[in-house]
């Protein structure tokens, strides 16, 4: 049997883009930090995210009619660990604009408007399938990559 923490530092070792799932919950932005984002389909355009079963967050998110994704950008790590603290204001210090129930951040290195299609169930964690609806592309930005729990940039 494989512990967590040595599964933890062995999926470390896959570097991945940072993503912010964020939507307003009775009129207040609510969101996370995902670093298990990834696109899925073009037809239909779909993106998945994976989420723990037992997140708080994702029970308030999931019920928003649209969320937004925001794919974070070279010198956006402070906001990612500010998305990810299990309590407080995660959102101090974080620009975001609202497009109806999508909560984006400012200044990422992609903004997409999507609706929650349909979970699978896997493990400790559901994939959660994204349907996009629109989306921004930002081709200058450089994103942020997450490998060995550091905040990377590509070069």
């Amino acid at each position: 049997m494989i512990d967590g923490t040595t599964l933890r530092a062995a999926f470390g070792q896959f570097p991945s883009g940072v993503a912010a799932v964020c939507a307003l919950v009775g009129g207040e932005p609510v969101g996370m930090a995902a670093s298990t984002f990834t696109a899925v389909s073009l037809e239909p355009p779909l993106v998945s995210v994976c989420v723990r079963k037992a997140s708080r967050t994702w029970r308030q998110l999931r019920r928003a009619p649209s969320l937004g994704v925001s794919v974070l950008s070279a010198g956006q790590g402070a906001i990612c660990r500010s998305l990810a603290m299990p309590e407080g204001d995660r959102f101090a210090g974080v620009p975001w604009v609202a497009r109806g129930s999508a909560v984006l951040v400012e200044d990422s290195a992609l903004q997409i408007e999507c609706r929650l299609t349909g979970e699978v169930d896997a493990g400790d964690h559901v994939i959660a399938l994204l349907g996009i609806t629109a989306l921004t592309d930002f081709p200058g930005a450089e994103p942020v990559v997450f490998h060995r729990s550091t905040f990377r940039v590509l070069r």
